[in-house]
C-alpha cells in the first residue's frame, strides 16, 4: 500500500487551467536564444563598453524557446505595441510536439 493513499489533502486542489488540465495555470519560464558567441578567452577579456560580440545567427534566422534545456518551439523576433511602448515578442513559426510532456 502507497504511503500517500491515506494522506490528508494539505490544501484545495489546484484549479485547471483553460483546457482542463490541473497544471494549466502554472507559470513556465522560457528562454528565447538568439544565437550563441564563441570568443576565444583573450578577446572575450578585451570586451568592454560599445565592444561588438558577434553571434553565430544572422538576424534575419529563427530564434530558439526552450524550456530548461527542451527546445520547445521557433519563431521570429518582432515589434509589438502595448499601452507602455514597443515590446520585444516572438512571432512562433515551429512547435514541437509536447503531448508527450516537456
Amino acid at each position: 500500500m502507497d504511503d500517500f493513499d491515506d494522506a490528508e489533502p494539505t490544501g484545495p486542489a489546484p484549479l485547471p487551467g483553460p483546457d482542463g488540465h490541473p497544471f494549466g495555470r502554472v507559470p513556465i519560464e522560457i528562454t528565447v536564444s538568439v544565437g550563441r558567441a564563441r570568443p576565444l578567452l583573450r578577446d572575450l577579456l578585451k570586451l568592454g563598453q560599445d565592444s561588438v560580440l558577434p553571434l553565430d545567427r544572422r538576424v534575419e534566422d529563427p530564434v530558439e524557446l526552450y524550456v530548461g534545456d527542451r527546445l520547445i518551439a521557433r519563431g521570429e523576433l518582432q515589434e509589438v505595441e502595448d499601452d507602455q511602448g514597443t515590446q520585444l515578442a516572438v512571432r512562433l513559426i515551429e512547435v514541437a510536439d509536447l503531448k508527450d510532456g516537456l
